[in-house]
């Protein structure tokens, strides 16, 4: 059991995200988060009234059940399974974050000032999270794809306009992480 509650290193993640992604290539299947939300609205029965959710949403079946793990294993990831001691962050990194008013984790795997219950409280994040909900949203669709459909499934399937959504996604991050994010917090 001590070898599953471990950080993993990168080469055995991606070795089993590979080997999960033959398995949908070779069950002719794609991979992609933000496309549940689309089938969550036609379930609904949405697509009476707007074209787009206008779709048989029980052949994506299989990708919601990819979402309640995801959901669930995250759960129990955080729950039952977290140790954050063995999570170390680049002292630069945390002294960035100084100077932007966001502590270290000490100890957590994610800081209060970006993910604690205070945000809440504050007009500005909740701003932050509405306005950043819509663009990554808005983005996703306009992309035909969320970060996991394009960057694991997509790649995978040697897609152009997935290669070319992912070198999107990076320079957007850099861009956010270098220019934006000082400019919000």
């Amino acid at each position: 059991m001590s070898l599953i509650f471990q950080t993993w290193s990168w080469y055995v993640s991606g070795f089993l995200i590979g080997m999960i992604m033959l398995c949908l290539i070779y069950f002719g299947k794609t991979f992609g988060m933000s496309s549940n939300l689309r089938s969550l609205c036609s379930m609904t029965g949405i697509g009476k009234k707007v074209r787009f959710f206008d779709f048989d949403w029980k052949a994506q079946r299989w990708n919601l059940v990819v979402v309640l793990g995801a959901m669930l294993g995250g759960f129990v990831a955080v729950h039952f399974m977290s140790d954050a001691s063995n999570v170390t962050i680049n002292p630069k990194t945390i002294a960035q974050l100084a100077q932007l008013g966001i502590d270290a984790p000490n100890g957590k795997l994610m800081p209060d000032a970006l993910f604690g219950t205070q945000i809440w409280q504050s007009p500005k994040s909740i701003f932050i999270l509405v306005i950043g909900g819509i663009l990554i949203g808005f983005g996703s669709r306009y992309a035909g794809g969320c970060t996991s459909g394009h960057a694991i499934s997509g790649l995978s399937n040697l897609q152009l306009p997935s290669l070319k959504a992912v070198i999107g996604f990076f320079v957007g991050g850099l861009i956010m992480a270098h220019f934006l994010l000082p400019l919000i917090f």
